[in-house]
């Protein structure tokens, strides 16, 4: 990929509409990294590139559920240039580069112009394949409640909203064995100023994918509330293997919704239209979860963002639902 032959493709691994991810080995010891290549080619691929570039960019230390960035490298037509390794560019510099990148993109926008973003490579696919290529189990689905919440609260605590969590933007690794969910695809992820708590913070601009949004960002007024809304649909499908099929890939995906008819409608959007709706949680099963985390569910899922769990309180929260958890012989 660079003029040192630095990296090998393997092969491709996804594609979207914002870029192509492949595998690849680093030459020098062998080891699997993910390359996500973003086309820096129109304004709109130039803003993704940059918020997913700033997002990365902007974590001080590591955490184990959160994709971990190696480093990034500009291509500008055949010329390949490192802009970033494991963060030890000044905030100077990286503002530099992006006026660069926007300026190169604007002086010759047929050239060839890409962010390459080389992260760890995760073995096991996304969460929504995985699951669903398995039996239902709770102690597993607990591990994952407790991994993304525990990701989220990390990046609240350093100001960035994903603004984009669904199954598919969740990846898995086994490399200590037991699997381990990563938090990745932060291209409609927004870094917020200042050091002050995270949920202060109004964002306008409606993003996302429609079965996961919250109904406040359906109106373009949220906060960072809106990923606990994603958070509470991922684990309500999860826990239920609640499922539909995407219209543009005719993929199956985990997500909850409120049928109308033959019609299926996103959970955000059907509340917008009904606030005082009634949840019916769980949709399945009565026995499928405990009284706890049903009422953990509805505080994810409330229609008032005042009424709904933030980051730290899901961390909390939690690790205290029986669901999925051994029972424990008691004392007298």
């Amino acid at each position: 990929m660079a003029t040192e032959a630095k990296y090998s493709i393997v092969q491709e691994v996804g594609r979207g509409s914002y870029g192509v991810v492949y595998e690849a080995i680093v030459n020098k010891t062998r080891s699997k990294v993910a390359v996500k290549r973003m086309h820096c080619n129109v304004p709109e691929n130039v803003e993704l590139a940059l918020q997913e570039f700033w997002a990365l960019q902007s974590i001080q230390r590591q955490h184990e559920n959160v994709i971990q960035l190696e480093e990034c490298i500009l291509q500008n037509g055949q010329v390949f240039q490192p802009i970033s390794h494991r963060y030890r560019k000044s905030d100077s510099h990286l503002l530099l580069i992006e006026t660069c990148l926007k300026g190169r993109r604007c002086m010759d926008p047929k050239s060839a112009c890409f962010l390459w973003f080389v992260m760890e490579f995760c073995d096991g696919g996304n969460m929504n394949e995985y699951l669903l290529s398995r039996s239902p189990d709770a102690q597993l689905n607990n591990s994952f409640m407790r991994q993304l919440s525990s990701a989220v609260a990390f990046l609240h605590r350093n100001q960035i909203v994903h603004r984009d969590l669904k199954s598919d933007n969740i990846l898995i690794s086994h490399r200590r064995g037991s699997p381990i969910v990563k938090v990745a695809d932060f291209g409609l992820s927004k870094v917020c100023q200042g050091k002050g708590n995270v949920n202060q913070h109004r964002f306008s601009s409606a993003c996302g994918s429609n079965f996961y949004m919250a109904p406040e960002v359906w109106e373009g007024h949220y906060t960072a509330k809106a990923d606990i809304f994603a958070l509470g649909i991922i684990f309500w499908a999860m826990v239920e293997r609640i499922t539909f099929r995407d219209g543009d890939t005719e993929k199956e995906l985990l997500g909850t919704y409120i049928c109308q008819g033959k019609e299926l409608i996103p959970l955000g959007e059907a509340l917008l239209e009904n606030p005082n709706m009634k949840l019916q949680i769980p949709l399945k099963n009565k026995k499928s979860m405990p009284d706890d985390l049903c009422k953990l569910l509805h505080d994810m899922l409330a229609f008032n963002p005042k009424e709904r769990l933030d980051a730290f309180q899901l961390e909390i929260r939690i690790r205290q639902i029986s669901y999925g958890k051994k029972r424990q012989r008691s004392v007298s």
